[in-house]
């Protein structure tokens, strides 16, 4: 039986790095949705409804395709219903960083996997949380200015040189830090008889 076209609903290059890391054929298509909070008081609710909205935008044009959609949305101790986002620019990473600075951030990555024909649909959220150290100014616009973390919620990229932030990390699979838990997907994907390894 021939095995239905896995996509990945996502423009994201980290995702993208960690998809090839299973060595299975895959499409990646960015998904066209609106990304802005509709109301959401914690970040589990945002992250959970943007990866369900990505992934079920590339499915209704897909519907035989196992679809994959995940989203990150960051915020600090004790402000769940204060989302940190993509800075977008220096000057935004670098307040992003400082506001961090000696401070736990907790990270909410939400998993949809969804396939139309079948009926078949999981999300889930999962949780990682880092603490970082006490970072002066002058480290930050280094650290910002060699790796270039505009596109990532926190300002940082724990997979290269955001690693030297760091106090301490703590979470279950380091992947869903980088934004998409990878031990939650593949125990999916076997469910719908994907082979893996």
């Amino acid at each position: 039986m021939r095995q239905p076209q896995i996509i990945l609903a996502s423009s994201s290059q980290t995702r993208k790095d960690l998809m090839n890391r299973l060595g299975i054929d895959y499409l990646a298509i960015s998904p066209d949705i609106d990304e802005s909070p509709q109301g959401e008081r914690h970040a589990d609710k945002l992250a959970q409804r943007l990866a369900f909205e990505k992934a079920k935008a590339i499915s209704l044009l897909h519907p035989e395709a196992i679809v994959i959609g995940s989203d990150q949305v960051a915020w600090r101790e004790g402000a769940p219903d204060i989302f940190i986002g993509k800075p977008l620019t220096l000057e935004n990473a670098v307040k992003q960083l400082q506001a961090n600075s000696d401070k736990i951030v907790y990270f909410s990555t939400a998993l949809s996997v969804q396939q139309q024909s079948s009926g078949f649909e999981h999300t889930l959220v999962e949780h990682y949380k880092v603490k970082f150290r006490k970072l002066g100014l002058a480290e930050i616009e280094r650290y910002v200015e060699r790796d270039q973390p505009l596109q990532c919620a926190g300002s940082f990229k724990c997979e290269s040189l955001g690693i030297s932030l760091f106090e301490q990390m703590i979470g279950q699979d380091q992947t869903t830090l980088m934004g998409m838990p990878m031990i939650q997907l593949c125990n999916i994907l076997r469910e719908l008889n994907i082979v893996l390894p």
